[in-house]
């Protein structure tokens, strides 16, 4: 075999290895660490965290929580469901002022219903519904998260007067934020078809149900005005 033909053969497998190495990068598009970062947001940095500072660990974690709910398709809420859940989480932030366990605890199940009503996983199945939300509401999930560690804490029977030993601010806290997650499910998506219009400000001013603003802060200022 000839010396030109032995550098044709080397620089043809050459060229075949680069458009190899080319096309992996880019069937791995959606789950390389630069665009799981971007992706998943903060979610991103409590993943690392939970792998003890392990970045790969945290991203094949990730990319199978995009390969599983990344096609996830959501169904949009008629407008009498809409207005069911607004309604029941006004009441559980207005419940907040006298009982906050309990308000946190309706919460979690609203928001468990409300993602399943969507089109998520199951309520019963939390840690599969959790995964798909943060892949479709990674900067919100997280709130979730924390309702549901305080509700289960008071469901297991390990929680104090205010419910999982976290003290009222702690779960009020918890309940603002979890209120973004809350407002991304319930409100009308641009993909929703029908006469599901919001307001300049989506879902959150006024419910139909109760035609008041549902705003968490004011309600647990009036709790904070009781107790001082």
């Amino acid at each position: 075999m000839s010396t030109g033909l032995i550098i044709a053969l080397i620089v043809i497998v050459a060229v075949v290895v680069v458009a190899a190495a080319a096309l992996t990068l880019r069937a791995r598009g959606p789950y390389r660490g630069a665009h799981l970062k971007r992706r998943f947001g903060p979610e991103y940095d409590r993943a690392v965290a939970r792998h003890d500072g392990d970045a790969e660990a945290a991203e094949r974690e990730l990319a199978q929580r995009v390969r599983l709910h990344g096609d996830l398709r959501t169904r949009p809420l008629e407008r009498a469901e809409r207005e069911r859940y607004e309604a029941g989480w006004t009441a559980a932030q207005e419940r907040f002022v006298d009982s906050p366990g309990a308000a946190v605890a309706e919460a979690d199940r609203l928001l468990a219903d409300l993602a399943s009503a969507r089109g998520f996983p199951n309520g019963g199945q939390y840690e599969e519904q959790l995964a798909a939300l943060s892949v479709h509401h990674a900067r919100h999930v997280d709130g979730y998260r924390r309702v549901h560690r305080v509700a289960q804490a008071r469901a297991d029977g390990t929680h104090g007067t205010h419910g999982g030993g976290a003290g009222t601010e702690e779960m009020r806290e918890a309940m603002v934020e979890a209120r973004a997650l809350f407002d991304d499910l319930v409100r009308p998506s641009r993909h929703d078809g029908g006469d599901h219009r919001a307001g300049p400000h989506g879902n959150r001013g006024k419910t139909a149900a109760h035609g008041r603003s549902p705003h968490m802060p004011s309600l647990l200022h009036r709790r904070q005005a009781k107790e001082s």
